[in-house]
């Protein structure tokens, strides 16, 4: 059995694109020989490998398919510089990444910059929480992630990037609202006890979704029923940051998006200890130039942002 690459190129563009019809304008094809395509590979593989839905979604066989498609495509990409061969302006190679709001909304683009200078590449990120990024390697989604998994994804290579270190803030009026008991050189200290978990218990936070557990772990830390706080939920890195400094609610900010405030006054820091994310690179085991050129530019910016 042997999957042909024209076709598998095929599926990992509709599965890309989300539909035939934007797969069909990106390869210049009518919908029909797309879809004519993708029949033809599950009839010769046997196998059902788009669920054709809105957005496509590839099966368990179909994302096989595409990881082949997208690992070719590499290899192709470092078998061509290699004979001194550019690639063609108008087709870069594409490769997909996945990697947390935090990191891409601070030190993560910077590092893509450097690696576009040099290589014909586009990239298609993927933004998820660095616990669940790993998922979208296991599933072909992606050839590279920021992930707090340090045990490698099968198939992968790891390795540690920095640790990523949340204080919770918040505006100083809006802890003097809630008496939110302060860090120590903070300020004026509130009394602990029964007083600071009933204080944030009824306090508002701000999350960034429903799977964000940073609030919850300081909550946790600190005696609090986690699920007891009202909720704001605010989906995107630069505006949950924005937010807490609004005073709309208290939330654990790095050192990138609070250090200058706190410094300023403008925020300050509540009791409890700030709450490290150690951070990894994961990427396919595979010899390729560009994905190494990718891993290294992460790592050096990685070391210079991020905690030893």
């Amino acid at each position: 059995m042997e999957i042909p690459l024209d076709l598998a190129r095929t599926l990992a563009v509709v599965i890309d694109e989300g539909t035939f019809d934007a797969a069909a304008r990106r390869l210049r094809l009518t919908p029909s020989a797309v879809s004519q395509r993708v029949k033809s590979l599950e009839q010769q593989l046997g196998r059902v490998l788009v669920v054709r839905s809105k957005p496509a979604r590839a099966t368990e066989a179909g994302a096989a398919v595409v990881r082949l498609s997208r690992q070719i495509g590499l290899l192709e990409h470092d078998a061509l510089a290699a004979f001194g061969v550019e690639a063609e302006p108008q087709r870069p190679v594409s490769v997909a990444l996945a990697v947390n709001a935090d990191s891409l909304g601070t030190w993560f683009l910077p590092a893509l910059a450097r690696v576009t200078d040099r290589h014909p590449v586009v990239f298609d990120l993927h933004r998820d929480d660095q616990d669940f990024t790993a998922g979208l390697l296991e599933s072909g989604t992606v050839m590279g992630a920021v992930t707090s998994q340090a045990a490698p994804v099968a198939g992968c290579l790891v390795r540690p990037l920095g640790v990523m270190r949340y204080t919770a803030v918040a505006t100083p009026a809006f802890a003097e609202r809630w008496s939110l008991q302060l860090a120590d050189g903070a300020g004026e200290r509130q009394p602990r006890g029964h007083g600071l978990a009933a204080a944030l218990a009824a306090a508002p936070v701000v999350d960034f979704d429903r799977r964000d557990d940073l609030q919850r772990d300081h909550l946790t830390a600190s005696g609090v029923d986690p699920d007891a706080p009202p909720r704001h939920y605010v989906p995107a890195s630069n505006d949950f940051a924005i937010a807490v400094k609004l005073g709309l609610g208290w939330g654990m900010l790095p050192a990138f998006q609070s250090d200058a405030e706190l410094e300023r006054g403008e925020l300050v820091a509540l009791a409890g200890d700030p709450i490290d994310v150690p951070l990894y690179w994961q990427q396919w085991n595979l010899r390729s130039n560009l994905l190494d050129a990718i891993a290294e530019a992460l790592a050096a910016e990685a070391q210079a942002a991020l905690r030893a």
